[in-house]
């Protein structure tokens, strides 16, 4: 006896073992006799056998067909739960179709062990893997009609639960689990064979892992926790006593449901193990006086469980989707529900609080407007997803503020169909502006309206319509930065004008922009002003490549997958690449700090602020339907959308969380999350400046003006963008060139301008000009005039003053000599 009086088995009776193995083939054969002949049929009216006579030559052709049964067992790999993980090794979740955590045979307490084999199959440690005696009992017992008897051993358990566990249909599962004297047959075979190869102990461990306890939790480690909140090695005699009654009928005796039948046959399993002396009786009597000690915690399954549901969604759905983890999509999910994964992820808690608690404070989730915003997070340089996260909790039900899509994400990995960006895309113009050369300092009239005509097709060359466009912050003349700043949209589309569609498209694809649905972005007139529909973290991963001065990463947030067995799994294939100059990501992040920091009042960031170096952009779409604010840090990049999830409500004329807003703008809820969120989640980050900019960048390129005389304005304009300058048609003028042709350019052929200077095209009008008028002669004064002037030799056009004769000198008077002037000292 060990403490308390209680017996364990702490390892193998291998003498009894071994003599129950040599015992096996004869008991088998024995069993033999009573198994087929319940199939044949012969058991009817309480008849066991046959006529003694027939036995012989009955029982050498029932051997010869037991033989022949197959006799390898093949075990596949247990379902066992998967779980991910925080960056700091924190659980986010767990994922499983059968929540089981395989343990071996030195974590489960020795109490647990003898309680399961005295109330399961006291003879454990003496059968060759079947019970002749047991079975010989149930089988009389179903044929003379009684109630449905058992008489399995452990180890013919095992084989029914490894069946059950094979099974692909529900045909197989329904054969494996059928109470016939076939299935009984089978699982004999494979029991007798079991015990020829493994030894006791492993046989118990693999059905301590395997069997069901009720309640979801499959293996006593699983249901250690769930049931009592300890590990299987620390159960005490109680515990281990409840444990082993369930697996009898898990949810008759289910703790939880029926604790007072639970309790009986707790106390039915402490009476068995002091029968068998496994405890003594004041051992028993003591565990019987206490209750049950239940501390049930049901291990999560899925997101819904998780703190932070739209984060671990995303992840749950790269799992599916990446061929990393399998061929097909059946195959990904298996994996993640029954590989006992562990999947450390990219996810920062800090940064994921951070922006939970912005969205939720500037939107609650049940505010009556029904406005949703979301954020997400990406870490420059490296495309890690930081968090994910929206003004919603998981669920299905709206009224209470709950939805099961990821705002924040593609259509493809659980999100929306994306919203118009608005003017966050203007930086992708000015990127494209700045790589080709064009001058920071570039001046164009934005009036109020204006319509643009000179937009081609990229590829074809075939022209747009005229395209009106309308601003809302103000007209006159811009450069970049203050066109920036102010968020101008007819210098914006003036500046796509002079660097063609295809160049600012190409920007932006370069940096991993896709619409939301996953298609390209349309190369349109309205391609600068954001009409393409797009999720947060598209733009914040795009807008993280200018953090990270020009290299943009693949956004990555599984960091390392861990099977079972501690074999790590490849992951996904990702990559960081240069997709713009240093120079022209630096450039691009000075302009886009001026409106955060920048000079003018009148910026449209003003107000976000955040007490360290930092650069974004607003963002709001025709009609108010969404606004935007995304901006990074050297360190973090963000995006943060407002807007009806729906897309019906205009975001004017309304009211949020208790505030009426005429017109929401991009500043207006948007850039405060993003502020209150970047704030928080660099607290204690230090501060790290932009890069200086390269002065070339801001003077532009200087390049020469071509001579297109002679070309048509179309060849001309695409021979003036080759080198970087835009074309723009002025008046006809007369000339001996063709009609419609260019007659002369300004500035002129060879003349050296900055790269993205307007060079103005004037088309001949096919009639040479007039001629000059001829100059009108001049008569010469005569050469004896008064001060010996020359007479005039080149004619000159127009009236011509007479020249004025000196004064003459009067005669006799000396001239004053005039003195020198003095040395310098």
């Amino acid at each position: 006896m060990g403490p308390a009086g209680i017996r364990t088995y702490a390892g193998p009776v291998t003498s009894v073992a071994a003599v129950g193995r040599r015992g096996g083939g004869i008991l088998a054969r024995l069993l033999l006799l009573v198994l087929v002949a319940v199939v044949a049929g012969v058991l009817s009216a309480g008849l066991l056998l046959p006529a003694i006579g027939g036995i012989g030559a009955f029982a050498r052709g029932s051997t010869e067909s037991f033989e022949s049964l197959p006799a390898d067992l093949q075990a596949a790999p247990l379902p066992q739960r998967s779980r991910i993980l925080a960056a700091d090794g924190s659980l986010i979740a767990t994922f499983y179709d059968q929540n089981r955590i395989s343990v071996p045979l030195a974590a489960i307490a020795p109490i647990m062990r003898t309680a399961i084999v005295a109330i399961e199959d006291s003879r454990f440690y003496e059968h060759g893997g079947i019970d002749l005696r047991g079975t010989t009992r149930a089988l009389v017992n179903n044929a003379r009609g009684q109630d449905i008897q058992g008489g399995s051993t452990l180890t013919q358990q095992y084989v029914k639960n490894v069946l059950i566990e094979a099974a692909r249909t529900d045909a197989e599962r329904e054969a494996a689990r059928a109470r016939t004297p076939a299935r009984k047959l089978r699982e004999a075979r494979y029991a007798i064979a079991l015990e020829e190869k493994l030894g006791k102990d492993e046989i118990l461990n693999r059905y301590l892992n395997i069997a069901y306890f009720g309640q979801g939790a499959y293996g006593v480690e699983a249901a250690s926790r769930q049931f009592f909140g300890v590990p299987a090695a620390s159960l005490t005699l109680p515990q281990a006593a409840t444990l082993a009654g369930l697996v009898q009928n898990p949810s008759t005796y289910d703790p939880t449901l029926a604790p007072r039948l639970a309790l009986s046959r707790r106390n039915v399993v402490l009476d068995r193990m002091a029968e068998l002396g496994d405890i003594t009786p004041e051992a028993a009597a003591k565990a019987r006086a206490g209750g049950l000690g239940l501390k049930f915690t049901k291990a999560g399954n899925g997101c819904e469980s998780s703190g932070s549901p739209f984060f671990c969604d995303y992840v749950l759905h790269v799992m599916r989707l990446d061929p990393a983890f399998g061929a097909t999509r059946d195959d990904r999910v298996h994996l993640l529900l029954a590989g006992g994964l562990t999947i450390r992820t990219t996810l920062d808690r800090t940064v994921q609080v951070a922006a939970k608690r912005a969205v939720d404070s500037a939107i609650p989730p049940t505010d009556k407007s029904g406005i949703a915003t979301a954020i997400a997070l990406v870490e420059p340089g490296t495309g890690k997803v930081l968090a994910l996260a929206e003004n919603r909790t998981w669920g299905t039900d709206p009224a209470k503020g709950q939805t099961q899509v990821n705002y924040a994400v593609d259509y493809a990995y659980g999100g929306s169909t994306g919203a118009q960006a608005g003017s966050t895309f203007k930086a992708f113009t000015l990127a494209a502006a700045i790589k080709a050369g064009i001058p920071m300092s570039t001046f164009i009239s934005s009036p109020p309206v204006k319509t643009f005509k000179n937009f081609v097709e990229c590829g074809t060359g075939r022209p747009f319509p005229p395209y009106t466009v309308p601003n809302s912050t103000g007209s006159g003349v811009f450069d970049m930065r203050t066109g920036t700043w102010l968020s101008v949209n007819t210098f914006y589309v003036g500046l796509e004008e002079r660097t063609g569609l295809c160049d600012p498209v190409a920007v932006a694809e370069s940096m991993g922009m896709r619409t939301a649905s996953g298609q390209r972005i349309e190369r349109v007139p309205s391609f600068t002003l954001g009409t393409s529909y797009v999720s947060p973290l598209r733009l914040a991963n795009a807008y993280a490549t200018f953090a990270a001065r020009g290299m943009y990463c693949d956004p990555v947030v599984v960091t390392s997958v861990v099977d079972s067995k501690g074999t790590k799994l490849p992951l996904p294939k990702t990559s960081c690449r240069r997709v713009l100059d240093k120079a022209v990501a630096d450039a691009v992040s000075s302009v886009l700090a001026g409106v955060i920091d920048g000079p003018d009042p009148r910026r449209t960031g003003r107000a976000m602020s955040i007490d360290r170096p930092a650069a974004g952009k607003t963002g709001t779409t025709d009609g108010h339907m969404a606004t935007w604010f995304a901006g990074f840090t050297p360190a973090l990049a963000s995006a943060v959308w407002v807007g009806d999830p729906a897309g019906r409500k205009e975001l004017q004329n309304i009211t949020i969380d208790g505030r009426y807003y005429p017109t929401v703008f991009g500043g207006s809820i948007a850039g405060p999350v993003w502020q209150r969120t970047m704030s928080q989640a660099l607290e204690g980050v230090p501060a790290r400046p932009f890069a200086e900019i390269d002065p070339t960048v801001i003077q532009g390129a200087r390049v020469r003006v071509p001579d297109v005389v002679g070309m048509s304005p179309a060849r001309a304009t695409a021979e003036l963008a080759a080198v970087g300058l835009y074309g723009l048609t002025g008046r006809s003028i007369d000339s001996t060139v063709r009609a419609g042709a260019v007659a002369d350019t300004s500035p002129g052929p060879g003349a050296r301008v900055s790269s993205g200077t307007a060079v103005r095209l004037y088309l001949s009008t096919g009639t040479a000009p007039a001629p000059s008028p001829s100059p009108t002669p001049v008569t010469p004064p005569p050469a004896s005039a008064p001060g010996g002037i020359p007479p005039v030799t080149t004619p000159v056009t127009g009236p011509v003053t007479p020249p004025v004769a000196p004064k003459p000198v009067k005669p006799g008077k000396p001239v004053k000599p005039v003195k020198p002037p003095a040395p310098p000292r």
